[in-house]
């Protein structure tokens, strides 16, 4: 396991079981890749399992942020010659941070497994669209279906799941327009049932993962199959103020 640290051991855990699924990790980031411009904010990168995706490329500037310490050491370590890619610390709301990275004239912010670990999330959102601003975009995935919320959400610090309209709605109370919305993983919808709600584990079962992770490519066959369900919801949201066609 990699050396994080005390402050988040439930967390370090499960990003380090996380970087056991490289199939599943490059899936995730697929889905979202043509939303991303070239000058870069991710938020809640943990030890960069999805850093490393997002700062391939041409990529002007990515700037990778977390509010815990050991996390941005370990980043730092992990990106240390990558010359397009800075290390910040960020925990939302923070209207000062905030203001230090509008002032980077940043085009997209990309937040991953992280608007559901904050209370105010409507207020986290809204501070994403401040840093990009009018004719920026803001990139999430969350967990979905709050009928399968169960011990690997409270462990990992989840204060809910989500459904399309909820998730719709803390957009548009953030003050910003919903451009994409898509269910993601459906499949896993059965492995997290199954291990949050009735064996009731606390980490994510490393084999099952393994497991899962070889079968990732006859998953993606899902996009041929519209079903009203995933284990995630991505959306993508920008400015009401923002221009009304993006590429």
């Amino acid at each position: 396991m990699t050396d994080i640290g005390p402050a988040d051991p439930a967390g370090a855990e499960t990003l380090d079981i996380m970087a056991a699924a490289p199939r599943y990790n490059e899936w995730q980031y697929r889905q979202i890749e043509s939303f991303i411009g070239s000058r870069v904010l991710e938020v809640g990168a943990g030890i960069g399992n999805m850093s490393q995706h997002i700062v391939t490329g041409d990529r002007e500037i990515v700037v990778l942020t977390d509010p815990d310490e050991a996390y941005r050491t370990a980043l730092h370590e992990r990106f240390s010659g990558v010359s397009n890619v800075l290390v910040e610390p960020l925990c939302l709301p923070d209207a000062a941070a905030v203001s230090h990275l509008a002032a980077m004239r940043l085009d997209t912010a990309v937040a991953l497994n992280v608007v559901e670990h904050v209370e105010d999330d409507v207020g986290a959102l809204r501070q994403l669209g401040e840093v990009v601003g009018p004719a920026g975009r803001v990139v999430i995935l969350v967990p979905a279906l709050p009928s399968i919320y169960g011990t690997l959400d409270h462990e990992l610090g989840h204060f809910r799941r989500y459904t399309r309209r909820t998730l719709a709605r803390a957009f548009t109370n953030a003050g910003l327009e919903v451009v994409h919305m898509a269910w993601f993983n459906r499949v896993g919808v059965l492995g997290w049932w199954l291990n949050a709600r009735v064996r009731r584990q606390r980490r994510i079962p490393l084999s099952q993962l393994r497991l899962f992770d070889t079968f990732v490519p006859l998953f993606q066959a899902e996009r041929f199959i519209p079903l009203p369900f995933g284990q995630s919801l991505i959306a993508v949201g920008r400015p009401r103020s923002g221009p009304r066609n993006p590429a």
